[in-house]
This record gives C-alpha cells, structure tokens and sequence, in this order.
C-alpha cells in the first residue's frame, strides 16, 4: 500500500509540475521575429534551425509545424523587411498636393534623424545577406526602386523635371544612408543646422 501511495504522489506531483510549466508554443510570426533580430546580430549565417530552436527552448519539431525548412524561414524573414519598408515608405512619402517640399523634408528628416538603431541594423543585415544571394538583392532592389519612385513622383509634383527629379530622389537616399554610416557628431558645431543646410540643397537646390 506505500508503495501505491508514493507512486500516485510523484505522478501528481509530476502533473503539477506540467501544469505550471507548460511547453512554449511558438507561432510563425514569433519565429520571425526571433529570426530578424538573429539576422540583425549575427547575419543571415548566423540563422541556423537547431541554433534558433535551442535560443527559443523549443524542439526543431515546433519549427518544421511551421515551416518547411530553413529557406522557408528565409523567404518569411525577406517578406516581412519587404513589406514593413514598403509601408514605412508609404506613410513618409504621402501628403496632401500642394505640400511636397514639406514632405520631402520632413523625410530627410525621418532618416537623417537616425533614432532606430535596431531598424538600421536590420536594414544593413539584409543589404549584406544581398550582397551574396540572388534573392535577397531582388528584394532589395524592389523597396529600392519604390523608395525612388516615392520620392520622384514628390520631386515632379515640387516643379521639377522627370530627370531632375531622379537625380534628386537618389541624392537624397545616398544622403541619408551615407550619414547613417558615418560619424560626424564633432565636425561641426551646430549638427541641426548642418542637416537642415543639406536638406535645403536636396530639396530645393
């Protein structure tokens, strides 16, 4: 009879246990997310299933219910950047007519400002997982082309012609991107200035 009883009290001590510790379940965002923040850190070399998987506390199992494998995850991590950056642009580029030179502005502005570190991150990352993969640099050059379409179409509405409008649409994009890379916090004085300075010169000339 002690023999039963001890047994009965592991197994609901066991049941217990199971009951406040429940397994984590992740769905395929969450696995994205994870992901994005991986490739940011440590480039899409660093994206490996059994690496993931460990870092989440979950089996590979919990991965392929998701997903197919490893270039599926890929595909997913490329679609939510591609579509995060077209909706980011959409909403810095659009205005109401008449306002152009005010939006073109305020999108140097957005960019120069540099505030989101981890969006630049992610942002570099996925420019040098393009550097070597076909895919990825399709991707690319899709938000590319639309960011200078955005912009362009902004430009003409300003008063500019369709190849001055180009020119400027990828000025501007070298502009905020160079800066990015740089740092120049002692060259000059007043930092504000110098950017509005730069920002008068795309916009206007």
């Amino acid at each position: 009879m002690e023999n039963i009883t001890v047994k009965s009290t592991e197994k609901l001590t066991r049941s217990r246990t199971s009951e406040k510790l429940p397994r984590l379940q992740l769905d395929p965002e969450s696995w994205v997310d994870i992901a994005i923040d991986v490739v940011a850190k440590e480039g899409v070399s660093g994206l490996r299933v059994e690496v993931l998987a460990k870092r989440c506390g979950v089996t590979k199992g919990s991965f392929y219910w998701h997903f197919k494998d490893r270039q599926a995850l890929l595909d997913a991590v490329l679609e939510r950047w591609r579509a995060g950056r077209i909706r980011d642009i959409e909403k810095t580029t659009s205005g109401q007519p008449g306002h152009e030179a005010s939006q073109l502005s305020y999108l140097i502005e957005v960019y120069a400002a540099n505030k989101n570190r981890k969006g630049m991150s992610i942002e570099l990352a996925i420019r040098d997982w393009a550097r070597h993969d076909a895919q990825a640099a399709a991707v690319v050059e899709a938000v590319d082309l639309y960011r200078l379409e955005c912009t362009r179409r902004l430009f003409v509405a300003n008063g500019m012609t369709d190849a001055e409008a180009k020119s400027r649409s990828l000025l501007l994009y070298a502009c905020v991107f160079g800066l990015s890379l740089m740092h120049y916090d002692h060259f000059d004085n007043n930092l504000a200035d110098l950017k509005q300075r730069i920002s008068d010169h795309i916009v206007s000339g």
